[in-house]
C-alpha cells in the first residue's frame, strides 16, 4: 500500500478560507436545509409505497419488488452519477435529481389518488426515483467542503439531521397514509424536493474543478477508478467495509427484527430503532467536537461501540440493557462515518471528489443485500443468536483491521477546506 504521505501529495484544491461561521455560513445554511428537505422526502417514500400496495390488497412480494424497482437503479448508475457531477457540477445535477424526483413523486401521487391498477406504471416511477437518487448521491458529499470550513462539524450536523428525518419521515409517511391517502404523502415528498431545489439554486459556491475538456465519459470513469485505487487508506476501508456488510451488519437487522418483535412485540422494535436514531444524534454531537490528530483510528475505536446490540441481543438481555446497547451502536458507528466522510472530502482533489465517492459508496452498499439475504439461511443453520454473536465478533475484528492497516490507521487530519462564497 502507498504511504499516506505519498497519497495525499494532491489535496484538495483551496483558497485562503473566507471569514465567517466554521459550519453555519450561509452557503451551509442553505445547504443544510436542503439536504434535510430531500432526505425527508427520500425517508418518506418506502413506507408510503408498502403502506399504500398493501391497502390496496396487493401482497407482501409486491412491495418487495417495488423496493427492488427503486434500489436497483442506484445501485446501478450512481458511478454514472458521479462522472457526471464531476462533468457539470455537482450542484447542477443535484438540482437536476431534485426535480425529477418531484416530477417522480406527483406522477406517484396520481397514481395513488386514482388506484394502483397498473404494476408498471408504479415501478418506472419508482426506478425514476431510484436513478434521481444516484444522480444526487455523489454531489452530497463534495459540496460540503464548498459551503463549510469545519468539515467535520458540517458533517457531524448532518448526520444529527439524517437521523432526525430517518425517524420522522418514516412516522409522518404512516400517520399519513393511515389517516387519509398514500397519494397525499407523495404530494408533500413532491414539496420536499422542491425546497431542496430552490435552496440548491441560491447556493452560490466558488470555482468548482472539474475533468479535462473532452474527455469520454468512460475516460472520466477510469480515471476515476485509478483515483480510487491510488489511494491505499481508501480502498482498504472499503474491502474491510465490505466483509463487514455481508457478515455483521447486513445480517444484524433482519435478525434483530426476528429476535425482538416475536419476544416483545413491534412497539418494542419501534423503541429500540429509536434509541439507535438517538445514539446516531450523540455520535454526531460527538464528531462535531472531538477531532482526533487521526480521522479514520479515532473512527475505528468509536466503531468498538457497534457490536454492543448484537452482543445484547445474542445475551438474551432485558429490554432496559438493549435499549443503552442500541444508543451505544448508533453513536458508534455514526463517529465512524463522520471521520471517514471528512477524511473523503478532504483528502480528495476536487475534479475527481465526485468520481471517487460514488466508488466508495458503490463499494459500501453492494453487498448489503447479500448480507441480508444469508441471515435467514445462517439463522436456520447455526441460530439467531449465534449468528448474531459471529456478527459482534466480526465487528471486532473489522476494528482491528482497521487499526492494523498503516494506510489507514495513519491517515492524519487534512488542512481545513475554503467555505463557499456566500
Amino acid at each position: 500500500m502507498t504511504a499516506p504521505e505519498l497519497q495525499d501529495a494532491h489535496p484538495r484544491t483551496a483558497a485562503p478560507a473566507a471569514p465567517g461561521p466554521a459550519i453555519w455560513s450561509a452557503g451551509f445554511r442553505l445547504y443544510f436545509t436542503a439536504r434535510s428537505a430531500g432526505l425527508l422526502g427520500d425517508a418518506m417514500l418506502p413506507v408510503a409505497v408498502s403502506a399504500g400496495l398493501l391497502a390496496a390488497g396487493y401482497p407482501l412480494g409486491t412491495v418487495g419488488y417495488a423496493m427492488a424497482f427503486l434500489m436497483a437503479p442506484f445501485a446501478g448508475l450512481v458511478l454514472v452519477g458521479g462522472v457526471l457531477a464531476d462533468r457539470f457540477t455537482a450542484r447542477r445535477l443535484m438540482i437536476a435529481a431534485d426535480l425529477l424526483n418531484l416530477v417522480a413523486r406527483a406522477l406517484l401521487a396520481l397514481v395513488f389518488f386514482r388506484g394502483v391498477d397498473q404494476l408498471w406504471q408504479l415501478y418506472a416511477l419508482l426506478a425514476v426515483a431510484g436513478t434521481a437518487a444516484a444522480m444526487f448521491q455523489p454531489g452530497a458529499a463534495s459540496t460540503v467542503p464548498l459551503v463549510a470550513r469545519d468539515v467535520q462539524g458540517a458533517n457531524g450536523v448532518l448526520r444529527i439531521s439524517e437521523a432526525v428525518t430517518t425517524l420522522l419521515g418514516p412516522a409522518l409517511a404512516g400517520v399519513l397514509a393511515g389517516a387519509a391517502a398514500t397519494g397525499w404523502v407523495m404530494v408533500i415528498a413532491a414539496a420536499t424536493y422542491g425546497v431542496s431545489a430552490l435552496c440548491l439554486l441560491s447556493l452560490r459556491l466558488g470555482r468548482v474543478p472539474a475533468p479535462p475538456a473532452g474527455d469520454s465519459l468512460l475516460r472520466n470513469l477510469v480515471v476515476g477508478w485509478h483515483e480510487f485505487r491510488s489511494r491505499g487508506w481508501m480502498w482498504g476501508v472499503i474491502v474491510i467495509w465490505m466483509f463487514f456488510t455481508v457478515l455483521s451488519w447486513g445480517p444484524m437487522l433482519p435478525l434483530a427484527a426476528g429476535v425482538v418483535v416475536p419476544q416483545y412485540g413491534s412497539t418494542v422494535y419501534g423503541l429500540l430503532n429509536c434509541a439507535f436514531g438517538a445514539g446516531t444524534v450523540l455520535g454526531g454531537v460527538l464528531a462535531i467536537r472531538v477531532k482526533p490528530a487521526r480521522p479514520l483510528a479515532g473512527g475505528a475505536l468509536a466503531l468498538i461501540a457497534f457490536p454492543a446490540y448484537q452482543f445484547a441481543l445474542a445475551l438474551a438481555l432485558p429490554v432496559p440493557l438493549l435499549v443503552p446497547a442500541q444508543l451505544l451502536s448508533g453513536a458508534g458507528v455514526t463517529f465512524w462515518g463522520v471521520m471517514w466522510a471528512t477524511s473523503v472530502q478532504t483528502q480528495v482533489p476536487g475534479e475527481v471528489l465526485n468520481r471517487i465517492h460514488a466508488y466508495e459508496v458503490a463499494g459500501s452498499v453492494c453487498m448489503f443485500p447479500l448480507g441480508a439475504a444469508l441471515a435467514g439461511p445462517a439463522a436456520d443453520a447455526f441460530g439467531t443468536r449465534a449468528v448474531l454473536a459471529a456478527g459482534g465478533a466480526v465487528a471486532l475484528l473489522v476494528v482491528a483491521a482497521l487499526l492494523l492497516t498503516p494506510p489507514i490507521r495513519g491517515l492524519r487530519r487534512a488542512a481545513a477546506a475554503p467555505v463557499a462564497r456566500s
